[in-house]
């Protein structure tokens, strides 16, 4: 056995031992529903939390029937985010300024279970939970997600599924749409009291999402899109003890197809045709599956004392068999380069594209525990949680490369087939354990949080290919101490400092050679803000002030596949966070409702020193970046979003607005292209979108909308191979259901 593992026995051990012990003493019948321990809760608890949040509940999601996350959190300050496919299913999410590629320095949660395939060998990964079948989502900016790891220089976002319905209730949603796109979500479940055994509950879900898909592969009728089908099961039981305990288990599915490419297009054709794709790309196409699974228990012996214990499992699959090269080169350097251009469309008889395999599978699985005990010191109030999560993942390659000649009409045929596992055969794997401990202090009007999370890692890397292995064990720490100040009932002054940590990955981090070995990334983030909410919730705001300093930056390797993040240097990241809220029906007390809202993050994100503009094949988003002062890539100086609704009894309408400034594609901050097509200016952006609803009765709903009214089409992204542009406009309509 060896350190890394004993550390990990030891620490569960106790754990377990002192959970145990602090039940058994405190076990007493309570009245009321469990209290779980959640990232922040609801609505109204954002007004005390420490530090920045948001919640975002049912009834938002259902104003504009958003389905990808980059337009749920467009309105959220402080996030940022890079559009690639134009439907959200590979969400590029940054917080506060750290680098969004594949959201590897988010942590992303679904019920508060880690979602990333492999949260620590591999987070840059093609999985994120799918946006359209959430009921809320909780969002934590800055690193004061103690709790919550491994990647904590962020921030934390958790989905949170569709909950186990109190009574009886059926729920419907059908929508289509442009592109022939049709969405159907439907959710059945119930709460029932039995004589002697306690309470049962379930949900029975399944999830629907096709689309044609917006672009056009030039001079070929074939579709672009995806097709998504996801069944869920939850079951509840909490038995009739005098200690109040529930039982949780939930198990989910996704299989994900989508003809979908790494590839852009030049700079001529992405004005001229936007909304195409070349003729090489015919063959792109990702094929996953994921199952997610965990069992949860909740206690609350007392109500002062509460504790939570889950296992959970999650294997997620997925070959994403794309265009690589064409006649030998890169594809991001092909496309500034007229004759290869030419290739691409399949008009050169002859001429050889490269179609890898990148076919993958992760699995990671592990349990965790944590607990919170409100006790009184003299007259001050403490609530003090502490929790232990061991969590083991892994990633295995095993890829190949297919050969295809062109006819020279604008098609092309297969030449030869690669050896399955010939390329980059290999595996990462990761065991860790982390702890934290966090203490809630409350004296009078003033309330401090000082904590501190502690990781334990030990790093395995296997190279097939070449009969290599290697491993290394991290530990690290992040922590700080937030606070709020209660100026009345309506208004907190809040603020705090951490010290956020991101992991490297095994592969990086075992590296024998001190040039291209990664370490972990470090921040210390610091922000002070202001929070009203009145009691009516008719006028609500936030304002908020952030600074991060970062060190040993991991810069990603572009979102292609090219090697492992280098340690890019440092950075210096502030800006100002505001949100206003206002609605003046409920402020003058009428039974209809006129919400409207303004948020806005201007943001400064510059490199302060950059040691990984190109390291050898690397090619990481840093590239160029060689003077200081020049900005992150894909971070805005500037993000606005606001907008209006009516809401009466029987019908109803929102139009909302967004706006992002200017950003740059890689660390060089270039105007104009220079070696590779992931040079330049990503397009300012304005995005209008309207929707509304009428009810039939009280079981019948129609709904409808407009996204992108305008038809606003730009440049939203250089990553992976080439400019890219956003979807246009497109419309919806359909009905919900529910008995």
């Amino acid at each position: 056995m060896n350190k890394a593992i004993q550390t990990t026995t030891k620490v569960w051990a106790i754990s377990v031992m002192s959970l145990g012990a602090m039940a058994a003493l405190s076990a007493a019948e309570e009245e009321g529903e469990l209290s779980p321990l959640t990232v922040v809760g609801s609505k109204d608890r954002v007004l005390d939390l420490v530090g920045s949040a948001v919640y975002i509940d049912e009834e938002d999601l259902k104003q504009q029937n958003y389905t990808s996350i980059n337009r749920i959190l467009a309105k959220v300050p402080g996030v940022y985010i890079r559009e690639e496919d134009g439907y959200g299913n590979f969400p590029n999410i940054s917080i506060r300024g750290s680098l969004g590629t594949r959201s590897e320095k988010t942590t992303i949660m679904e019920d508060g279970i880690l979602s990333s395939p492999a949260a620590y060998s591999a987070p840059a990964a093609y999985y994120s939970p799918n946006a359209a079948r959430m009921n809320a989502f909780e969002v934590l900016k800055g690193s004061s997600q103690i709790k919550y790891g491994p990647h904590t220089t962020g921030g934390v976002i958790n989905y949170l599924s569709t909950p186990i319905p109190d009574e009886q209730a059926f729920y419907a949603k059908f929508t289509y749409g442009s592109d022939n796109t049709f969405l159907g979500h439907a959710h059945f479940g119930d709460t029932i009291q039995t004589e002697n055994n306690g309470t049962f509950g379930y949900l029975l879900e399944m999830f629907y999402h096709q689309t044609d898909g917006f672009r056009d592969i030039q001079g070929l009728n074939q579709d672009t899109g995806f097709q998504r089908i996801e069944p869920m099961l939850k079951l509840f039981w909490e038995p009739d003890t005098a200690l109040k305990q529930r039982f949780e288990f939930k198990y989910g599915y996704t299989e994900f197809d989508a003809d979908e490419t790494y590839l852009g297009l030049s700079e001529r054709d992405v004005k001229r045709n936007p909304h195409d794709r070349y003729a090489a790309t015919k063959y792109d196409n990702i094929d996953t599956f994921h199952h997610r699974t965990y069992l949860k228990y909740t206690a609350e012996p007392t109500s002062d004392f509460r504790l939570e214990a889950a296992g959970y499992y999650n294997r997620f699959n997925r070959n994403w068999y794309k265009l690589n090269k064409v006649n030998g080169s890169s594809l991001h350097s092909a496309l500034l380069d007229p004759a290869k251009v030419t290739s691409l469309k399949g008009l050169t008889a002859g001429d050889i594209i490269d179609v890898k395999a990148n076919n993958r599978d992760y699995r990671s699985y592990g349990a965790q525990f944590a607990s919170t005990y409100d006790f009184l010191v003299g007259e001050v109030e403490n609530s003090l949680t502490a929790g232990v999560r061991v969590h083991k993942d892994y990633v295995d390659r095993y890829q190949w490369v297919d050969t295809y000649e062109s006819t020279g009409t604008g098609d092309f045929f297969l030449d030869s087939k690669g050896v399955h596992g010939s390329d980059s055969n290999r595996r990462q794997e990761t065991v860790a354990t982390s702890v934290f401990i966090e203490d809630e202090i409350k004296s009078g009007k003033l309330t401090l949080r000082p904590g501190v999370r502690f990781e334990f890692m030990q790093f395995d890397y296997d190279d097939y290919n070449n009969g290599t292995s290697r491993s290394d064990d991290l530990n690290t720490w992040a922590g700080g101490m937030g606070g709020t100040y209660e100026l009345c009932e309506t208004d907190r002054i809040f603020g705090g400092i951490y010290r956020g940590i991101s992991t490297p990955s095994p592969k990086g981090y075992t590296d024998p050679d001190p040039a291209e070995q990664t370490d972990e990334e470090t921040s210390i983030s610091y922000e002070l803000g202001w929070r009203h909410q009145n009691t009516d919730n008719a006028v609500g705001f936030e304002l908020v002030g952030f600074y991060t300093d970062f060190d040993n930056l991991l810069a990603p390797a572009a979102g292609a596949g090219l090697g492992d993040p280098a340690n890019g240097g440092e950075a210096e990241v502030y800006g100002i966070e505001a949100q206003i809220t206002y609605d003046p029906a409920v402020a003058s007390g009428q039974a209809y409702r006129v919400p409207m809202y303004i948020s806005a993050t201007w943001t400064s994100a510059t490199l302060q020193e950059n040691l990984a503009t190109d390291t050898g094949n690397v090619y990481t988003d840093f590239r160029g970046g060689d003077e200081t002062g020049n900005d992150i890539p894909y971070i805005p100086e500037w993000k606005l979003a606001a907008g209006v609704g009516v809401d009466f009894t029987q019908w109803g309408a929102f139009l909302d607005a967004t706006w992002t400034s200017e950003m740059y594609g890689t660390g060089g901050n270039y105007s104009d292209q220079v070696v590779s097509s992931r040079e330049g200016e990503i397009d300012e952006m304005f995005l209008v979108d309207l929707s509304a609803w009428y009810q039939i009765n009280d079981n019948w709903r129609l709904i409808g909308g407009v996204y992108n009214i305008f038809d606003e089409v730009g440049v939203v992204s250089r990553l992976p191979e080439g400019p890219r542009t956003n979807q246009g406009r497109n419309l919806y309509c359909g009905f919900e259901v529910q008995f």
